[in-house]
């Protein structure tokens, strides 16, 4: 079962400078922004999240979307990765995989 996209996902104390800095790097306006939780740039195919106060880890990260959550996780489960049980969050399905060096990957669905 092949992901559908993966956002790169990086932590910002404000949401608002961090969009305001992001806007003008890219020259582009974020597609998404939900308060101090969340903004998100699709730019040439690639999207960046900003990670306010819904944020995976205090690290930059990777988020991998899938269209079957139970079926992904029964799959990695099975391949021996370390995956958490599906929450709902505040707009998606997610689930904490942590890799065997430690880093984190959160995967999810719509």
């Amino acid at each position: 079962m092949a992901a559908l996209s993966i956002t790169t996902v990086v932590p910002v104390a404000d949401v608002a400078t961090a969009v305001a800095e992001w806007s003008t790097l890219l020259g582009a306006e974020p597609t998404f922004v939900d308060g101090d939780r969340w903004a998100q740039f699709d730019v040439g195919g690639t999207r960046l999240a900003l990670a306010g106060t819904d944020r995976p880890g205090d690290a930059v990260g990777v988020m991998v979307k899938v269209n079957d959550m139970a079926t992904h996780v029964g799959d990695l489960r099975g391949a021996g990765f370390e995956v958490e049980d599906p929450t709902q969050g505040a707009h998606e399905m997610r689930s904490r995989i942590t890799h065997a060096d430690g880093s984190q990957t959160m995967l999810y669905s719509s």
